[in-house]
């Protein structure tokens, strides 16, 4: 009896391990297809749309690298002068050039922002074959509606 009891606590962890890498397994290899609200990753919609062989997507994957790191580099920044901006609120009398100066360093900040997405898409292009040029200029209409903040409003 002891030893059936054995067998069967033994073959339910066994199951409930392989469900669990199961689960996992999808999640990791579903990552990329979508968004948490079910839409397409930019990324699987520019390959889409393109074409994009796979010498094409190796080099729009290291892209993409480059973009992203970047992007966070700058939205560090940004977050770190919000704090720095943020903190003159603690103070009995704002320093307006400081707070003047900390506005114009995040405007700069949102201008490397938008240059940086706008210099990825020229590297994209710039991986493009002379085929794919008439679906790239139909993805640059489109380009801000697929990288719009793909986020859930929040309610302030």
């Amino acid at each position: 009896m002891i030893m059936n009891k054995t067998k069967l606590l033994s073959f339910a962890v066994i199951a409930l391990l392989l469900l669990n890498f199961g689960i996992l397994g999808f999640i990791f290899l579903s990552k990329d297809k979508e968004s948490p609200n079910g839409r397409k990753m930019p990324r699987e919609i520019v390959i889409e749309k393109l074409h994009f062989d796979e010498n094409q997507i190796v080099n729009y994957e290291k892209i993409i690298k480059i973009h992203q790191n970047t992007i966070r580099d700058l939205d560090d920044s940004i977050r770190e002068t919000k704090n720095e901006l943020y903190q003159l609120l603690n103070s009995d009398k704002i320093d307006t050039l400081k707070k003047d100066s900390l506005l114009l360093e995040l405007a700069s900040y949102q201008k490397q922002i938008e240059t940086t997405h706008f210099n990825h898409f020229l590297e994209i292009k710039k991986i493009c074959k002379k085929v794919q040029l008439s679906n790239y200029n139909e993805l640059t209409q489109e380009l801000s509606k697929i990288f719009s903040n793909r986020r859930k409003p929040r309610n302030e």
